[in-house]
């Protein structure tokens, strides 16, 4: 073993220790006792064992071996160096192992063989043990020898025990989506006619007993609900109304529009009041704060406006936004003020300072419509992209409504979970708020005289009673939806099965 070990030449320090110890004696009942051959041939085969194991695993090129070690010549401490094997076809040299053809057709492992000979291999005490225990005479096989591939005690059952429980940690359940609440379909029951150019925004008074609405023919129209007739005809914009906004506070109307004007309605005198001025451009969108007597406004010049409804001072400015902010929310809990933009960004403001709280930029494309839910901590934002689901009050992405392939104008919820989409080519699209699950999809036919282009939905809201559903559209009408009484879950049943829920980031 020990000349098999000098002809390969693995260490330096092998030929230093064999040749101190070549000519020593080893103790024997106290007296000196010369070493025969085959006693040396052991003693020097344990030695290598214990002592240099750990770096006999080293590979050495063959080239570089031949480089390093000429035939026949002597290292720098003056040990002669024996030849390699010849005749015999090496490539590499592994703690002084020679890969014939029968050992060098081992392959690495695969990785999933890798982890069930991880599973199967005693301990790495246990082989240091073995080692030492092993016959004297018995020739020494190094674990990267050619026994490698089944090691000692390693059965087929070992290895499949092995294999099943690497694939019972890998493996995980999918989410599935829940099976969503039952909603009954709404139907359309009525239009209403009157406006001679595009109705561009609508809201419910907070009394459930008329409804306004603004267009592109400059003035503002306010309906009873119950019949749908016109009750009241309000002018004074110079250009297209883009937001209305009635009072929970006061008896007043607010309205913006395109001509930069924001206005405040006295109703008990049907004129305006109050002009808020400051906007450089087209005011796209406005809300009213639902317990303090402030107003916010929105405008293609990139900034939304904090407004003191009372002072009509402009309290914030609030900056940040790089195109058109269209669309604006408020309410009472942090964050109080939300605005989506051209810009596909989403930010939410502190009111106090002024400033942004947080940026959601996840929609790829523009953000024209905000909801929040009228119970829930959450609100949703409508994109050509998707529809997302957020959680206040830092915007935690929540989940993905997936399917209105359309430029959302308008979005809108009630109380029970029903989530309405509203797109410029006039489709709406009915959502399950829990679980995103679309459970209806409209399409409702233009006004006779209409083109079929002028079919799109601006602005959508529920009445106070969430019984009515409003749309404000490009065919110059409003259109009235309900729930059918008729409908049950039998008749309608929810098609749902339960998919994997498919969570995109973005």
């Amino acid at each position: 073993m020990v000349e098999e070990v000098q002809k390969h030449s693995v260490h330096t320090l092998v030929f230093r220790s064999l040749k101190r110890t070549h000519d020593m004696f080893v103790a024997d009942n106290g007296k000196p006792v010369p070493l025969d051959e085959e006693s040396h041939k052991r003693k020097m085969a344990i030695k290598l064992r214990n002592e240099y194991g750990p770096v006999l695993h080293m590979p050495t090129s063959k080239e570089n071996f031949k480089e390093k070690c000429p035939q026949n010549a002597s290292d720098s401490y003056g040990h002669k160096q024996y030849p390699a094997n010849q005749g015999q076809e090496v490539e590499y040299l592994v703690t002084g192992v020679a890969l014939t053809a029968d050992t060098k057709i081992q392959r690495m492992p695969s990785e999933s063989a890798a982890q069930s000979l991880a599973v199967a291999l005693p301990s790495s005490q246990t082989r240091v043990d073995a080692n030492r225990n092993a016959p004297a005479g018995g020739e020494y096989r190094h674990p990267g020898a050619s026994d490698r591939s089944q090691p000692a005690g390693m059965t087929p059952a070992v290895m499949e025990a092995g294999n099943a429980k690497n694939s019972a940690l890998m493996a995980k359940k999918a989410p599935t989506m829940p099976k969503p609440q039952w909603h009954p379909p709404w139907k359309l029951y009525r239009v209403i006619s009157g406006h001679l150019g595009w109705v561009r925004c609508i809201a419910v008074e907070p009394g459930n007993q008329w409804f306004v609405t603004g267009s592109a023919d400059r003035t503002i129209k306010i309906w009873d609900l119950a019949s749908g007739k016109l009750k009241l005809s309000l002018t004074g914009h110079i250009s297209t109304v883009r937001g209305v906004i009635v009072s929970t506070r006061s008896p007043y109307l607010f309205s913006c529009g395109e001509d930069k004007q924001v206005k405040c309605w006295d109703l008990e005198y049907n004129k305006v009041i109050r002009h808020y001025h400051g906007h450089l451009s087209a005011v796209y969108g406005l809300d009213l704060h639902p317990t303090i007597d402030v107003l916010v406004t929105c405008s293609r010049d990139s900034t939304a406006r904090i407004w003191d409804v009372r002072t009509k001072a402009s309290v914030h400015t609030l900056s940040g936004h790089t195109n058109a902010v269209a669309t604006v929310r408020c309410q009472a809990a942090e964050p109080q003020i939300i605005t989506g933009s051209h810009d596909t960004t989403i930010r939410l403001w502190d009111l106090v300072a002024g400033k942004t709280r947080v940026t959601l930029t996840n929609h790829k494309k523009s953000v024209r419509a905000v909801v929040l839910h009228p119970r829930h901590y959450t609100f949703a934002s409508g994109s050509p992209d998707n529809i997302k689901q957020w959680k206040f009050p830092d915007g935690s992405f929540i989940q993905n409504l997936s399917g209105h392939n359309a430029i959302i104008n308008t979005l809108t919820v009630n109380s029970d979970g029903v989530l309405v989409s509203g797109a410029d080519n006039g489709t709406m699209h009915l959502w399950d708020w829990r679980t995103g699950y679309n459970f209806q999809r409209v399409h409702a036919a233009v006004q006779p005289g209409s083109l079929d282009s002028e079919s799109g939905i601006f602005a959508c809201a529920f009445d106070q009673s969430e019984s009515r559903l409003l749309t404000a559209e490009a065919d110059k009408t409003i259109k009235v939806y309900k729930e059918d009484d008729t409908a049950t879950e039998e008749t309608h049943p929810v098609s749902w099965k339960p998919e994997i829920i498919k969570r995109k980031r973005f």
